[in-house]
């Protein structure tokens, strides 16, 4: 296609994108006071053995931001279905019959692992809350602004969802001959670079600690991906031995 028609066709994956995240997070305002209430439940103390005096809200409108804010995470992870699909579908024009077939594989196998990685972000909240307000003093009060809390726990959240997410396009890419295991393993140096920077701007706080909390995971993620695109490489090396083997036995 043209520029211009792929620049409309972006267009119109990012509209029906936005609108999905539109839709789930109308769905998530009334979801919402059920989900603050899960999230502050580490900083009262539930299950958890932090020193937490209050938290406490900083100015007269973090309370509706705070709603708002979730209603929005919410419609992302509830739409991401749609808006995963859109991402998918937009370079699908450019593939082979063989290569659609791969794309759409690792559509249904992305979804499942953004959710799961939200899922992970979700059940780490408390054993961070734990672990950072561990360090207080004894006998000091911790003081916890809530909005900041909320931006942190959300984006804990959704930055991990990524992060399971971004190995699959790797592996797409090098399953349909984009790129190779080995020029990903080169790469790792500029993927760590691109993944701190990534992990400095998701994270709500300037502490290192939280950076590195977010950025260890992705990092991981990225070997085993370097891990999965090299066994691949070294299986189609195989066949295509094997096959030339064949080809050369029959002359």
């Amino acid at each position: 296609m043209p520029l211009v028609q792929h620049l409309l066709e972006l267009r119109k994956r990012l509209m029906l994108a936005a609108l999905g995240v539109v839709l789930g997070a109308v769905a998530g305002w009334f979801v919402a006071p059920t989900v603050l209430q899960s999230l502050s439940a580490p900083l009262r103390g539930e299950g958890s053995t932090s020193r937490l005096s209050s938290a406490t809200y900083t100015n007269i409108t973090s309370a509706f931001d705070v709603q708002l804010e979730i209603a929005i995470i919410v419609g992302i992870v509830l739409s991401s279905p749609l808006w995963l699909y859109q991402i998918f579908a937009f370079f699908t024009p450019a593939f082979t019959r063989t290569e659609k077939r791969y794309v759409f594989g690792f559509f249904f196998s992305a979804v499942p692992l953004f959710l799961i990685g939200c899922a992970s972000g979700w059940l780490l909240i408390p054993h961070i809350v734990t672990l950072m307000t561990g360090f207080a003093a004894h006998g000091a009060a911790t003081l916890i602004d809530f909005k900041g809390y909320l931006d942190f726990a959300l984006r804990l959240m959704l930055v991990i969802g990524i992060a399971f997410v971004l190995p699959v396009f790797l592996v797409l890419l090098n399953f349909i001959g984009v790129v190779s295991g080995v020029a990903i393993m080169k790469a790792w140096r500029i993927a760590i670079l691109a993944i701190t920077l990534f992990t400095a701007i998701a994270t709500p706080s300037a502490d290192v600690i939280s950076m590195l909390l977010l950025a260890i995971p992705m990092v991981v993620l990225y070997f085993v991906a370097v891990g999965v695109t090299i066994v691949h490489d070294r299986r189609v090396a195989a066949r295509q031995e094997a096959l030339l083997s064949s080809d050369v036995d029959a002359l």
